[in-house]
C-alpha cells in the first residue's frame, strides 16, 4: 500500500514541478516578485531545491520501475531542501516582505504544493530499520553549497544596485555579518527540516 502511495506522490512530485518550472521560466513573474527571467531563475535556491527535488522524484519512479533500491538518504535530501525553502518563504521573506506575493503563480508550485507533496512522500516511504542521524547533516548539503556560492559571488562580483543586485535574497542588507549568520541559520534550518523528517518518518516505521 505504502508502495503504490509513493509512486502516485511521486507523480504528483514530477508533475506539479514541471507546471512549476514552466511557469517560473517561460512566463512573466514579474508581478509576483521575479525581477530575472528564465534561466537566470537557476540562481534561487527555491528553484534549485525543487528542482533537484522533481530529479530525484523522477529517478526514484525510475527504480522502483526497474525493481531497483533507492536510496533514502537521496530522499531526505530533497525533502529537506524544499521544506527548507517553505520555512523560509513562510516564517521570513513573506513576513519581510508583505508587498510581494510569494504564493502567486510559480511560487505556489514551489513554495507550497511541491514542498508539502515531498514531505508527506518521504514520511510514507516503505518502513526502514530506522534512518541514521548522519543522515540529516548529510541533507544540509545543498544548503551549504548555495551559501558558499552565495557569498563568494558577492564578495568576487560585489552587491550591485536593485534590481541589478547579487544580493537577490537581501539577506545582506543589514551587513555580511548579520547576512552570514542567516546563511548559518538556513544550514541549521536545513538540518532541522531533516531531523523532523527523520524524527517523523522514524516513529511512523516504529
Amino acid at each position: 500500500m505504502r508502495r503504490t502511495v509513493n509512486i502516485i506522490l511521486n507523480i504528483l512530485i514530477v508533475i506539479s514541478g514541471l507546471i512549476g518550472s514552466y511557469i517560473m521560466f517561460f512566463t512573466n513573474m514579474t508581478d509576483v516578485g521575479l525581477t530575472s527571467k528564465g534561466i537566470e531563475n537557476l540562481k534561487f535556491f527555491t528553484i534549485l531545491s525543487n528542482e533537484l527535488c522533481i530529479i530525484i522524484a523522477a529517478a526514484f519512479l525510475i527504480a522502483t520501475a526497474l525493481k531497483k533500491k533507492f536510496p533514502i538518504t537521496l530522499k531526505l535530501i530533497g525533502a529537506a531542501a524544499v521544506l527548507l525553502t517553505f520555512a523560509v518563504v513562510a516564517f521570513f521573506l513573506q513576513p519581510v516582505n508583505p508587498h510581494v506575493n510569494l504564493y502567486g503563480g510559480g511560487h505556489l508550485w514551489f513554495h507550497l504544493i511541491v514542498p508539502v507533496l515531498a514531505a508527506v512522500e518521504f514520511i510514507t516511504l516503505p518502513k526502514t530499520d530506522g534512518i541514521p542521524l548522519r543522515s540529516a547533516f548529510i541533507a544540509a548539503v545543498p544548503a551549504v553549497i548555495y551559501g558558499i556560492f552565495y557569498l563568494a559571488n558577492i564578495l568576487i562580483n560585489g552587491i550591485g544596485e536593485w534590481p541589478d543586485t547579487n544580493d537577490w535574497y537581501g539577506f545582506l542588507k543589514w551587513g555580511y555579518a548579520v547576512g552570514a549568520l542567516i546563511f548559518l541559520g538556513n544550514t541549521l534550518l536545513n538540518i532541522g527540516c531533516a531531523c523532523l523528517l527523520r524524527a517523523v518518518k522514524n516513529r511512523i516505521d516504529r
